[in-house]
């Protein structure tokens, strides 16, 4: 009998699973979250002066480190004011990233950020701390690569580096900025404000972590603007979960006392943070 003719079926290739530890180049996808929550950052703002930890109380000391903050997308230095504040009085010397309004071509906004961390490197005679919020992350990882033997550690506070999968709104305002780098500068990339950018910003979030340079990412799952689960390593002993609103990370007391656990691990250390309770995705 002659055999009936099957039509051969493709085969189904699984795309490769991204590297935990480097950038990959992404395109950008709106995410429903609740944004609707943010405004509760507020009241986490009047909740941090509660707190002992914003006192100094059952947190590690300072040893006079330089810590350089860095804010988020259209954000500027005086939004961290609090935080600056707060380091200070235990006993670090913060730096603002002196950026300006984080709404310009991120080339140059990274080399202003070089500019500062070189300063806070120079005066202190040690390496830097860096501490970013969301965009902030980006850059603060991004100067890690660049200058490693510059910079002792880099904590994100809702930074999505593996992925822009955001809130509309926020996608919205990137394009706003990204049309007015255009308008700015001229010809430039349609890339440019991305992963893919061939500037040295964009080409250094693609290259391998630096090994000698400490890492965490902060995440709330509670976030209204990022998908949290872009904003993680995928490594326990770096990813800490903490309570609180995108927003409301600069101000959160439980990210503050994070952030001075982290701070005070000795370089090479596995130091843990308390965690909090496991919550279902």
């Amino acid at each position: 009998m002659r055999k009936e003719c099957r039509p051969k079926t493709e085969k189904t290739v699984k795309p490769k699973r991204p590297s935990r530890m480097r950038f990959i180049p992404h395109n950008e996808i709106p995410s429903p979250r609740p944004i609707l929550c943010e405004p509760i950052s507020l009241l986490e703002l009047a909740a941090l002066r509660l707190s002992p930890a914003y006192y100094g109380h059952g947190v590690p000391a300072g040893d006079g480190s330089a810590v350089v903050i860095i804010p988020g997308l259209l954000g500027m230095d005086a939004v961290l004011f609090e935080l600056h504040a707060w380091l200070s009085r235990l006993g670090y010397r913060p730096y603002f990233s002196g950026m300006g309004i984080a709404a310009d071509c991120p080339h140059v906004l990274a080399r202003r950020l070089e500019e500062t961390i070189r300063r806070a490197h120079a005066e202190t005679g040690r390496r830097v701390h860096l501490v970013g919020h969301s965009l902030g992350g980006i850059f603060a990882r991004s100067a890690a690569v660049r200058m490693p033997n510059r910079i002792a550690s880099v904590i994100t506070l809702g930074t999505p580096f593996r992925g822009l999968v955001v809130h509309s709104a926020a996608l919205a305002l990137a394009n706003l900025v990204r049309h007015w780098i255009h308008v700015q500068y001229g010809n430039v990339s349609e890339s440019c404000g991305t992963s893919q950018c061939s500037c040295a910003f964009g080409q250094s979030l693609r290259r391998k972590w630096p090994a000698s340079v400490a890492q965490t990412a902060l995440y709330t799952r509670d976030d209204g603007i990022v998908d949290w689960r872009y904003c993680v390593t995928g490594d326990p002993a770096s990813d800490v979960e903490v309570h609180g609103t995108h927003i409301g990370l600069i101000f959160s007391s439980h990210a503050y006392e994070r952030i001075a656990d982290r701070l005070s691990a000795r370089p090479g250390s596995k130091k843990r943070c308390s965690r909090l309770p496991a919550r279902r995705s």
